[in-house]
């Protein structure tokens, strides 16, 4: 993915790392259009930063992701980058149904069915793109499991194995898949994370994304320095202890 140049859509941009990715990405020169569910507050991120574009979305409903697709193309036919960035992360407890199971159905629908359906309403637009990419948004914990976050971890892990596939499969055509692999971050993912000490500063966390865009373009996966800890436990043989390590020092994990 070239850093510039671009036009960029991300859905589930209202806040967090899609917001601040929105706005680093057009501070580099790229076309960025941010979706969301609320209405007001689209209006309002487009009155403070001129030049967003913006789209109501809910990336839990099939026919609103059609509609936004239809909408976004017909306003940017030249959409060449798809930021698959909405997502949701509940604390659950599996000793009951009733304390997990709505919430796992959530986290599923909003974070894997969401992507496949996003990726769906732009694939075969994409490939008439040059320079077309889809982003993908995984998560360390992909990779190593926060065990009071079950559903996350594992609707992560399936956009881990989605990219890999993806990749292999759109080999063939324009389209590369890059995958986003981001450690804790403070945001409001969860209550209390934009003020852990565990967490890693929004700011921080997308300058490095964005220099590791400019350096390595090409790159599979972007991985900050602090991810590699939980991305590489398997490889290096400390699995066991990266896991012991995330469920004691993460405040969420206690």
């Amino acid at each position: 993915m070239n850093i510039s140049g671009n036009t960029v859509f991300i859905p589930g941009a209202t806040s967090g790392i899609g917001l601040a990715l929105a706005l680093a990405l057009q501070a580099k020169g790229n076309t960025v259009i941010v979706g969301g569910r609320r209405a007001d507050l689209l209006e309002r991120i487009a009155a403070e930063h001129p030049g967003l574009d913006t789209v109501r979305i809910d990336t839990t409903d099939a026919a609103s992701i059609e509609a936004a697709a239809k909408h976004v193309l017909a306003r940017h036919p030249e959409l060449n980058v798809l930021v698959t960035m909405a997502g949701i992360m509940r604390v659950e407890d599996w000793h009951r149904p009733e304390s997990f199971l709505a919430s796992a159905e959530e986290v599923v629908t909003t974070n894997v069915l969401g992507p496949i359906r996003l990726i769906a309403a732009f694939v075969e637009h994409l490939q008439t793109r040059p320079n077309a990419t889809i982003v993908t948004v995984s998560s360390g914990l992909a990779f190593a499991p926060l065990k009071v976050t079950p559903s996350y971890n594992a609707s992560k892990a399936a956009i881990h194995m989605l990219s890999e596939s993806l990749r292999l499969q759109l080999a063939d055509t324009n389209v590369k898949v890059m995958e986003l692999v981001p450690p804790s971050v403070r945001t409001a993912l969860l209550p209390g994370q934009e003020s852990s000490e565990f967490a890693m500063p929004l700011e921080e966390y997308v300058a490095e994304v964005v220099e590791l865009l400019e350096t390595r373009p090409d790159a599979k996966e972007v991985q900050v320095e602090r991810v590699k800890f939980l991305r590489y436990g398997e490889a290096r043989g400390d699995y066991d202890q990266v896991v012991a390590t995330l469920n004691a020092a993460d405040p969420h994990g206690k």
